[in-house]
């Protein structure tokens, strides 16, 4: 089943967990939809640089660091995902209780290891 996916903090450089997790996320048919600071495409999705309402989030796969991540808080929020990921790096207490508060799942578990397991 597809999971329609945010990721947050892409890039365009294929060297980035970011951009590999984009091109994984869609070889296993996960509708993506992305957010970076550059504009751009990986694979056939479009990094958008401003901040979109998209609809029927299932997950938000983060690629920032817990100081970067405040900012992005309410947006996050007002998505309503059923889940976040905190990627190796991103792992935030702070911002897990107030998911935990908001009745948002979130794991601190790396997108591309749970994609190899079937357990995305």
């Amino acid at each position: 089943m597809s999971k329609k996916t945010l990721v947050l903090g892409a890039s365009l450089k294929t060297d980035r967990y970011s951009n590999i997790a984009i091109n994984r996320l869609r070889q296993n048919n996960h509708e993506v939809v992305a957010f970076g600071l550059k504009q751009g495409e990986v694979n056939d999705v479009a990094i958008d640089s401003e901040l979109l309402d998209y609809k029927d989030v299932d997950t938000v796969t983060l690629y920032l660091s817990p100081k970067h991540q405040e900012a992005y808080y309410d947006y996050i929020l007002g998505l309503k995902p059923k889940r976040v990921i905190f990627n190796p790096g991103t792992e935030n207490p702070e911002f897990y209780e107030i998911l935990k508060e908001n009745t948002i799942e979130f794991e601190a578990a790396c997108t591309l290891v749970l994609l190899s397991i079937d357990q995305y």
